[in-house]
């Protein structure tokens, strides 16, 4: 009997650590905020949130259909709003934004 006790309390502990990582995994995920575009790493990199207002003249590297949802930096979930870039750690980037390291994916 006290094998199984024993046994009861260590998959217990190592449940609780797992969900413990879990729900941490999913705040922080949560917590990361918009890049914005006054942002220095923004700035930077060319960065826009919305495609439409890319000026070609200073971003001549800029071509239609190039977005960061097809880029192969992003990070987001396919159909999301925005995920994350390692470019940009603990920030978002919009899904339909682009910068001068947009590379395709595949």
């Amino acid at each position: 009997m006290t094998f199984k006790a024993s046994n009861t309390r260590r998959v217990f502990m190592v449940k609780t650590v797992a969900a413990s990582c879990a729900t941490f995994s999913v705040l922080s995920a949560q917590a990361q905020t918009m890049l914005l575009e006054s942002d220095a790493p923004a700035k930077t990199l060319g960065y826009k949130a919305d495609t439409s207002k890319i000026d070609r003249k200073q971003q001549p590297r800029y071509e239609a259909g190039q977005i960061c949802s097809n880029c192969s930096l992003y990070q987001g979930a396919a159909n999301s709003n925005s995920g994350g870039c390692p470019l940009f750690p603990g920030k978002q980037v919009a899904a339909k934004g682009w910068c001068s390291a947009y590379a395709k994916k595949g």
